[in-house]
């Protein structure tokens, strides 16, 4: 799967489940709740494979699933640069402390495994807007 087609998918999984919300009148902090770890595991076993296996992406104790995928991931499925023999695709515009870059083959892309900005309760509120791709504008390249 590339990057485009799945952010495609998940902005469009993503926009259902706030519009069902929202027609249940839920306010933003309402939703911001819903997309706690344990309650999207229960409640949207199809929105993260791994919610199958009650796994989280990150490490930490209070996990937050609004911002699966991270508004400073920058992608580009054609490739971005050339580094030596091999091919970026993919970076962190603010080249977070706890990223790195992975060689693949010939394929360079960010590893944001280690890195847990996005999914802090506080990080969402700040950053919050009902449409997930608005958030995430900048992304694709």
């Amino acid at each position: 799967m590339t990057y485009a087609s799945w952010f495609e998918q998940h902005a469009s999984k993503h926009k259902k489940i706030v519009e069902k919300l929202l027609a249940r009148g839920y306010s933003k902090e309402e939703i911001i709740n819903y997309f706690d770890f344990d309650n999207m595991v229960k409640e949207e076993g199809d929105f993260c494979l791994l919610y199958a296996q009650n796994k989280k992406c990150h490490d930490m104790k209070s996990l937050n699933c609004y911002l699966c995928a991270c508004p400073y991931f920058r992608f580009d499925d054609e490739g971005i640069k050339k580094v030596e023999e091999n091919i970026q695709y993919s970076f962190c515009s603010i080249d977070a402390k706890d990223g790195n870059q992975g060689v693949y083959g010939e394929k360079i892309h960010q590893d944001c495994s280690k890195c847990k900005v996005p999914h802090h309760r506080a990080y969402v509120e700040k950053n919050f807007d009902f449409d997930w791709k608005k958030i995430m504008n900048k992304c694709p390249l």
